[in-house]
């Protein structure tokens, strides 16, 4: 594997990937997590996704072990699994190569074709959770603030979306220390979200409802 695409980009961006042999090393740290199917990961520099490749496919490796017998939940958990990895990039080359690289793991895990309700939520879904923006300003290309979905399954085939800030969210710890102005306060008292959703269902999401 290449670790630079071209010396230019590593002098104007620092962009070096990190071999796979340390991505595998560094997920063990955490190997729990990696293999929970509802934790949430956020990469804020995720360039092809080399991290968020190997979270996907311990996911669904915890889905299979787990749902493998019914199509329907083996599905929609691979979904929300999908769903609870997040990643921020500030090139749009690596971006789009990385929500690439994402749904080609997932379709095929479940053998799906772009026509399936599947494939194309899980594509409305990566668009979402795979931000082409600035980490460090919190702020999307468009230079709006950006915004993560939290996504939730609600079981029978709901799932349920709000819409979330980044930079409120990035805040919590600072509002959660003793001694602070708000230490007294439960986080859901300051950190609310922008949007809440109705629950939506697999064909509603592939159908772009969530725009």
């Amino acid at each position: 594997m290449t670790y630079v695409k071209s010396k230019q980009r590593v002098a104007d961006h620092g962009e070096v990937f990190t071999p796979a042999w340390m991505v595998e090393a560094m997920l063990d740290l955490v190997k729990a997590e990696t293999e929970r199917i509802d934790s949430r990961f956020l990469e804020p520099a995720c360039g092809d996704g080399n991290f968020l490749v190997q979270i996907l496919r311990r996911k669904l490796a915890a889905v299979e072990l787990k749902y493998g017998k019914s199509d329907f939940e083996r599905g929609h958990y691979a979904l929300l699994g999908l769903m609870c990895i997040y990643g921020i990039e500030l090139l749009a080359d690596n971006i789009a190569e990385c929500r690439a690289n994402m749904l080609k793991i997932f379709a095929d895990y479940l053998n799906l074709q772009e026509a399936d309700d599947l494939y194309r939520a899980a594509s409305y879904v990566l668009s979402q959770n795979l931000v082409h923006g600035d980490a460090l300003t919190m702020c999307a290309s468009s230079g709006q603030p950006i915004t993560f979905a939290e996504w939730g399954y609600l079981g029978k085939g709901k799932f349920q979306r709000r819409d979330f800030r980044f930079d409120v969210l990035t805040g919590s710890s600072a509002f959660s220390q003793e001694g602070t102005l708000f230490a007294h306060l439960g986080k859901h008292e300051i950190f609310m979200p922008t949007k809440t959703w109705p629950p939506m269902t697999v064909s509603e999401l592939a159908g772009g409802k969530g725009e």
